[in-house]
C-alpha cells in the first residue's frame, strides 16, 4: 500500500506589528505638515496678488534676464573646460613649481566667495586704469558683463580641474598597463581609453558645478549685469511687490530642475552599457 503526502495549504504570515508612535515620527509628520501649509500659503498669496498688468509690463525683461544668465554660464563653464584640462594636468604634473602653481590658483579660487573674486576684478582692476589703458586692456575691463565671464570661468576652471584631475586618478592602473601591451601611443590611450572612462565618472560632478553656476550667477546683479536677478531687481525697485522676487525664484526652481533631469537622461543614456 503506497502512502501519498498530503500537501496543506501554506499559512500567511503573521501581520507585522505597527510601528510604535515615536517622537521622531511626530515631529516629522509636523515637518511635513509646516512645509505643506507654507507651499498652500505661497500659492494661495500668489493667486490672490496676481496682477496681470505687472506680469505684461515686467514678463519680457525676465526673459531677457533669463537668456543673459544662460548665455553667461553657458560661456564661463565652456571656457572653464579648456581651461581646467592644463590646470588639471599641471596639477598631476612632477615638476614641482607646476603642481605648486596650479595648487596655488586651485586653492584660491576654492577657497574664496566668488563675490570677492567678482569685486577684485571689477573695482581691484578698474583701480589700475591708466596702466591696462597703456597695455590696451581697459576696453575689456570697463564693461561689467566682461569682468563677471572672466570671473566665473576662472572659478568654474578651478572646480572644473579637480573634477578632471579626479577622474582621471580614478582610473585603474592596470587601463594604462593594457594601452601599453597593445602598443598604443600614450596620446591615443589617454584620448581612447582614459578620458572616456573618466568622463562617466566626473558626469555627475560636472553637472552639480553647472547648476551651482547657474544659482550663484546672481551675484552679477551687484556690478550692474542685468541677468535674471539683475531685472528682478529693477522690477522690485518700481514696484516694491515681494512677488517680483518670488516669480524669479520659481523660474531658477524651473531652470535648475530641467537641467537635473536633463542630466540624469544624459547620464543613464551614457552608462547604459554599465548597467545590463
Amino acid at each position: 500500500m503506497s502512502h501519498r503526502e498530503v500537501l496543506l495549504p501554506a499559512l500567511p504570515p503573521p501581520p507585522a506589528p505597527p510601528r510604535p508612535y515615536t517622537w521622531s515620527r511626530f515631529i516629522g509628520s509636523v515637518s511635513m505638515g509646516v512645509w505643506l501649509a507654507v507651499v498652500v500659503g505661497l500659492f494661495l498669496m500668489i493667486v490672490n496678488g496676481w496682477d496681470p498688468e505687472k506680469f505684461a509690463r515686467y514678463g519680457p525683461s525676465y526673459l531677457t534676464g533669463l537668456r543673459t544668465t544662460l548665455v553667461l554660464v553657458a560661456i564661463s563653464i565652456l571656457a572653464g573646460a579648456v581651461l581646467s584640462f592644463p590646470i588639471a594636468f599641471a596639477r598631476m604634473s612632477k615638476s614641482r613649481i607646476l603642481s605648486s602653481l596650479a595648487y596655488a590658483y586651485v586653492y584660491f579660487f576654492r577657497g574664496t566667495p566668488m563675490i570677492m573674486q567678482l569685486f577684485l576684478i571689477y573695482y581691484g582692476l578698474g583701480s589700475f586704469r591708466p596702466q591696462l589703458e597703456s597695455i590696451g586692456l581697459w576696453w575689456f575691463f570697463r564693461e561689467a558683463w566682461n569682468c563677471a565671464l572672466l570671473t566665473f570661468t576662472l572659478n568654474t576652471a578651478a572646480y572644473q580641474a579637480e573634477i578632471l584631475r579626479g577622474a582621471i586618478g580614478s582610473v585603474g592602473r592596470g587601463q594604462h598597463e593594457a594601452a601599453s601591451s597593445l602598443g598604443l601611443s600614450t596620446l591615443v590611450s589617454f584620448f581612447k581609453i582614459i578620458m572616456p572612462q573618466a568622463m562617466i565618472v566626473a558626469l555627475r560632478p560636472y553637472g552639480n558645478e553647472i547648476i551651482l553656476m547657474i544659482k550663484g550667477s546672481a551675484i552679477v546683479a551687484i556690478v550692474t549685469v542685468f541677468d535674471l536677478m539683475g531685472e528682478t531687481r529693477r522690477a522690485f525697485s518700481r514696484t516694491f511687490d515681494y512677488q517680483m522676487y518670488l516669480w524669479a525664484a520659481i523660474l531658477y526652481l524651473i531652470l535648475v530642475e530641467l537641467l537635473r533631469n536633463l542630466w540624469v537622461l544624459l547620464e543613464n543614456r551614457l552608462t547604459r552599457h554599465l548597467k545590463r
